[in-house]
């Protein structure tokens, strides 16, 4: 049956679940350890038919709908779903499968190596997920229908990524942004002092200068309470510049001080020291690191300042600005 909408009645995807639950037990047999949930994989694979097949005007029989589901390309989807909820073991599986690709593909289509590897390193940070929504992660593999082959999509953001990297400017974050975006350039904020102009910019200007004092205090405070290894993250990131994958190939260094807290953190590393590490590790710790800053802040600017919520809204917008000169990240020592 047909909706006035032109779209198939949704008792039609109902009964093709026992051939979607087929379709998941074959994927889970084959990859049981990267947690991908029955629901979510039918979720998936619903919102896949719904887009291609069952939006059309034409009705669709109980066979047809069947025959679509099972020319998805699964293994991929199971894959790449596994990787957007954040499976430790896909990635090391996704990266084993498809990062040497993924850099044939930028050289190909980059004009230069270093914008090839930047544009590798842009679509890491894409496909671990730049922006939270409703408090969860957003990730590039949820745009992933499984119509086609993973590798096949992957050029295409590949390729996206590198018009975008040619557009972006990143000159300023603020500190909820930290917390969603994990990329190159992110986080990169200073507090310089705003230019003063007509008499109503003159009020805001000094009622702010109230907050000053208590923004930089609290973010130096958080930046204090950080551990070692979130220290030393942040300074390598910001402060030295490091790229995800520089960071990374240092941690796998014998005489890198974040190769033992890499390892105690990674049963995959404990099992095997010399296993490898990928862009996406580095930036789920730069995330962490990132909303444990956030939450000092705040808890900072309530707790000792006793601010209220819209005053610390104030100071989360003055922590975008060089209120004192300085930047951000400049006293941010691990000793």
């Amino acid at each position: 049956m047909i909706t006035e909408a032109g779209t198939q009645q949704p008792d039609l995807l109902n009964e093709c679940e026992p051939v979607m639950e087929e379709i998941f037990t074959r994927c889970n047999e084959n990859a049981p350890n990267f947690g991908v949930r029955l629901e979510c994989f039918k979720e998936s694979l619903q919102k896949t038919a719904r887009k291609y097949i069952l939006n059309s005007t034409e009705e669709v029989s109980a066979a047809e709908l069947s025959d679509f589901l099972r020319q998805i390309q699964a293994e991929d989807l199971f894959l790449a779903l596994a990787c957007a909820n954040g499976s430790e073991r896909a990635w090391w599986e996704f990266d084993q499968q498809h990062r040497s690709y993924l850099e044939r593909v930028a050289r190909h289509l980059a004009s230069t190596d270093i914008d090839a590897q930047e544009v590798v390193d842009t679509v890491y940070v894409e496909l671990y997920g730049t922006r939270v929504v409703d408090g969860a992660r957003v990730s590039k593999f949820s745009t992933y229908s499984g119509r086609g082959s993973l590798r096949g999509w992957l050029r295409t953001v590949i390729w996206h990524s590198l018009v975008d990297l040619h557009r972006a400017s990143h000159d300023e974050v603020s500190l909820d942004e930290m917390t969603e975006n994990v990329g190159e350039g992110f986080a990169h904020a200073s507090f310089a002092e705003a230019p003063q102009g007509g008499e109503a910019e003159m009020i805001e200007q000094i009622s702010k200068q109230r907050y000053k004092k208590a923004t930089v205090s609290a973010i130096e405070t958080a930046f204090a309470n950080l551990d070692t290894h979130e220290k030393l993250l942040l300074l390598y990131y910001h402060v030295e510049n490091l790229k995800l994958r520089e960071i990374a190939r240092m941690v796998e260094s014998q005489s890198s001080p974040l190769r033992d807290w890499f390892q105690r953190k990674s049963p995959t590393r404990e099992k095997n020291p010399e296993s490898r590490i990928h862009e996406s590790t580095i930036m789920r710790w730069l995330e962490k690191s990132y909303t444990k800053v956030l939450q000092l802040f705040r808890t900072e600017l309530r707790a000792k300042h006793e601010l209220r919520e819209d005053e610390i809204e104030i100071c989360m917008e003055l922590a975008t600005q060089d209120l004192a000169g300085r930047n951000l990240y400049q006293n941010l020592t691990t000793t």
